[in-house]
């Protein structure tokens, strides 16, 4: 897919699409007189049943394809315009039509921006592992965006660092276990260190976690002879650039972990055998932060923001944790392994400590962490926990822009009691409500007075059958969201983080 934007029509279009909104003809100002009153007819014909979407019809003389963007049922008007574009660049592609011109001159930037979205999303396959690959046809969509061609180019260019990174993240999970372990994770990590201006990178091995006493880590991953590994990425957007006399834009330091388990068994306490083909997206966590540092540091965005990515294999082996055993965390507080199917929060641990180490005034984690949040709210809402009112509007404004759907979970004391234990401070299960459970533990190794949301992805980032512009696997979920959230805590303080997109 290649998007050439410009002020007028070329005249070199083979087709031309136009976008609708049930009866509300959008994005069209170009057309004659006679052109507007055959879309009206075709509009009337869709109330009657006739039309269909992504229909050829003429208009004005030209080959125009009218696409639906009201067709799905319960997502926004943005994410309306992202799964049009989406099915729109699908079909350009299957017919073979070399250009294809979007009327966008009325566009606001934000819809220019979802259609932009849902078009690459189009041209996203992994066929790594198939022995024959099938090319797909390329198209070239010409943006008719008039006087906002300047600000399109901009926005664009900022679409492609992000779909940058959701392909990066999208590939990470899709990949098997056995040719992406916590050592090639970590090597994939300081590929895109060396390769990304202003991207630190320290990596943490098995006897350094043992040293410093990240024993999450340790206790996870001592069963597999793949062992595990804690990565921090930092990059410092508040530095002025060479010759520049900026000043820090924001005092905040974002800190994103992921919850990075490149493969879970579940441990001694076996997962059910159909349980398994999908835990290859237990690292979606660590992927999805990664993906996002990537593009936050590629962007430049003013703010300084640092990942820590918490790897390990949660395997069966003569060493492998027991129920029952306990461990000393690096805060300090003992915890009783009362199931090692619940291993994330244990690596989450470390990875919350980490983030407390190195200055954070915001923690960001994101976790495939419970089967529970899977059963309240399926794939397509990700449930989240905050401690903080303003990061959690940030949280629920930025994915709706990002037309990424978040719901607050509460944060509630009454299951606390759950997590005690007769031997150890905690048990790393709970009683009851099991996603608010996990949350309630993770909180007991947060930093103190600083500001956290955790998000539990598991619904949302992978899933079995078709979703949206995901036919099967890995989502790309929360990369945008994270992105976003960086950007606008780097141009103000995080509760003016509401606003509407302005590209960086």
């Amino acid at each position: 897919m290649k998007l050439n934007i410009i002020a007028k029509e070329s005249g070199k279009s083979n087709a031309q699409a136009l976008f609708f909104v049930k009866k509300s003809v959008q994005f069209s100002a170009i057309l004659t007189e006679d052109g507007e009153k055959q879309v009206e007819s075709v509009l009337n014909g869709m109330s009657d049943g006739v039309f269909e979407d992504l229909e050829f019809l003429e208009i004005d003389g030209v080959a125009t394809i009218f696409v639906n963007a009201a067709k799905e049922r319960g997502i926004s008007s943005l994410d309306h315009l992202r799964m049009a574009a989406y099915r729109l660049a699908q079909r350009a592609s299957k017919k073979q039509i070399p250009v294809v011109s979007l009327m966008l001159a009325d566009a606001a930037p934000e819809q220019f921006k979802s259609i932009a979205h849902g078009l690459a999303y189009a041209d996203y396959k992994f066929d790594a592992y198939k022995s024959i690959k099938k090319e797909s046809f390329q198209v070239t969509f010409e943006i008719i965006a008039g006087e906002h061609t300047a600000e399109f180019k901009k926005i664009a260019e900022d679409v492609a660092v992000e779909q940058k990174a959701i392909v990066l993240a999208k590939n990470l999970i899709n990949t098997p276990a056995a040719d992406l372990t916590p050592a090639d994770f970590v090597e994939r990590a300081r590929t895109i260190a060396k390769y990304t201006d202003g991207l630190t990178i320290k990596v943490r091995d098995m006897k350094q976690l043992e040293k410093e006493g990240f024993m999450g880590h340790v206790t996870v991953g001592k069963g597999s002879s793949r062992p595990p590994f804690m990565v921090t990425l930092s990059y410092d957007g508040t530095k002025p650039a060479r010759g520049s006399r900026a000043d820090r834009t924001s005092a905040d330091h974002l800190v994103i972990v992921g919850k990075g388990l490149c493969f879970d068994t579940g441990g001694l306490c076996l997962k059910p055998p159909k349980s398994m083909p999908e835990m290859i997206s237990d690292m979606s966590g660590a992927a999805t932060t990664l993906a996002a540092i990537q593009a936050i540091a590629t962007l430049k965005i003013p703010m300084k923001v640092s990942a820590v990515l918490c790897l390990a294999e949660n395997a069966i082996g003569n060493m492998s944790v027991l129920p029952g055993d306990i461990f000393t965390a690096k805060n300090g507080k003992t915890v009783m392994v009362d199931n090692t199917d619940a291993e994330g929060r244990l690596v989450l641990s470390d990875g919350l400590a980490e983030a407390g180490l190195i200055g954070a005034t915001h923690i960001v984690d994101l976790a495939t962490l419970t089967g529970a949040m899977v059963r309240a709210l399926g794939y397509a809402v990700a449930g989240f926990f905050c401690n903080d009112d303003d990061l959690a509007r940030a949280v629920i404004n930025c994915g709706e822009d990002c037309c990424e759907k978040f719901w607050s979970m509460p944060l509630e004391e009454e299951y606390a009691d759950g997590l005690k234990d007769k031997f150890a401070d905690l048990k790393n299960t709970g009683s009851d409500a099991g996603a608010i459970s996990a949350a309630l533990f993770l909180q007991e190794f947060l930093p103190a007075d600083t500001a956290w949301a955790h998000l539990d992805i598991a619904g949302t980032a992978f899933v079995d059958k078709k979703w949206k512009y995901t036919d099967y696997g890995a989502t790309g979920f929360g990369v945008q969201t994270l992105i976003e959230l960086a950007r606008r805590m780097g141009a103000g303080s995080l509760s003016e983080a509401c606003g509407s997109y302005e590209a960086v």
